[in-house]
């Protein structure tokens, strides 16, 4: 099946929309899809011979929401080459950041027996040379770079596995000259951004339409109390807004820390009450949440009092960042919202937060949208 039939078979179903920003990604899709059937696996080349240039990639990019994990899972399904790589943009990097390490703390016996080569004290080129050997198509998920450790070696890494026949595909919820924006020593970035432009074909996916956020319009987003029941319909809503997408964990970096969510995707957070608001986490913490993910599902949140008076203030916290970025909350709690904190000391400071609960489970806040970046 190539990309254009599984689209139409979408179409066809009512599963999906016509969208004429997804149209022409699927047409640019479906351009390197002929071209990549054309190219063939690379083979030995004598040296008088001149390799055929790889195909162009493609980046996609857009605000969130607009179906281009969706595409880019169609073309990757049905790409005719064999080695085939998808992965998330983060976990990616994370084992580019081993291999370097390893490379650099191994012995000659390490490295040869883990990279099938010895020499040098430069670890991208072994690193890439790794990459390129099990990989001819790399597909990235929500591609963004904020840490300055990937920034600096991007440019020569990329520079290598193009050089190498390695062809990418990307989706990002920014255009390439908006990567590592105000980010530390940029100047430096620019000519990886070059680059990508030189090697990738983008293409905007900004149709009116945010089809994962439309899941929610009309759908119960608070549950309570926590029974078999609500947890299942709890279950069944974060697997509908997965759309098929798997959890590959995220990190958000504040201040210099780390924080580490194992189940997420994209801007998708599912998280327990207490990962949240059970540890010491400040307000640029939720902020920076709030920022990176649009929609987040918090479940077996208890009933709140003064002897939970530290996780209350979190919570607050939390919910007032979301809410500024009008991002939406789901959540699955022992009690109703007025029930929450209803008595005790702090109970009247919790007001406001009951009233923006009530407000971000209404219809008119979830048809609003978070602010497009």
């Amino acid at each position: 099946m190539t990309i254009r039939s599984a689209y139409q078979t979408r179409l066809s179903s009512g599963e999906i929309t016509p969208d004429g920003a997804q149209a022409r990604a699927v047409e640019a899709l479906a351009m390197l899809e002929g071209e990549l059937n054309a190219w063939g696996e690379p083979s030995i080349v004598l040296p008088f011979f001149k390799r055929k240039p790889s195909p162009r990639g493609v980046y996609l990019y857009g605000p969130v929401g607009r179906g281009k994990s969706m595409l880019m899972d169609l073309f990757f399904d049905n790409a005719p080459t064999p080695k085939k790589r998808r992965a998330h943009f983060h976990a990616f990097m994370a084992e580019v950041h081993a291999d370097i390490d390893a490379w650099r703390k191994g012995d000659a016996v390490q490295r040869k027996a883990r990279f099938g080569q010895n020499r040098g004290d430069d670890p991208i080129a072994p690193t890439a040379a790794l990459i390129a050997d099990k990989t001819r198509l790399l597909c990235f998920d929500e591609f963004q770079v904020k840490d300055i450790a990937d920034a600096m070696i991007l440019g020569r890494l990329f520079e290598a596995l193009f050089e190498r026949g390695v062809v990418v595909v990307a989706t990002s919820n920014r255009a390439p000259d908006e990567l590592y924006q105000d980010g530390l020593n940029r100047q430096l970035f620019l000519p990886f951004i070059a680059l990508l432009k030189q090697k990738m074909n983008q293409v905007k996916v900004s149709g009116p339409k945010d089809f994962r956020l439309d899941r929610l319009a009309g759908r119960r987003v608070f549950f309570s109390p926590v029974t078999p029941e609500t947890e299942a319909a709890f279950d069944a809503l974060w697997t509908e807004m997965l759309d098929g997408d798997v959890e590959t964990g995220a990190t958000v970096e504040v201040l210099g820390r780390q924080l580490t969510f194992p189940r997420a995707v994209g801007g998708r957070l599912r998280s327990h009450f207490n990962s949240l608001c059970g540890l010491a986490l400040g307000p640029q913490d939720y902020l920076a949440i709030a920022e990176r993910f649009h929609t987040v599902f918090v479940e077996q949140m208890p009933r709140l009092g003064p002897a939970k008076r530290n996780e209350a203030v979190r919570f607050v916290t939390l919910v007032d960042a979301l809410y500024e970025a009008r991002a939406k909350l789901v959540l699955l709690a022992e009690v109703e919202a007025e029930a929450l904190y209803a008595s005790g000391d702090g109970a009247f400071e919790f007001e406001r937060t009951v009233s923006r609960l009530q407000e971000m489970r209404s219809a008119d806040y979830i048809a609003d949208r978070p602010d497009e970046t």
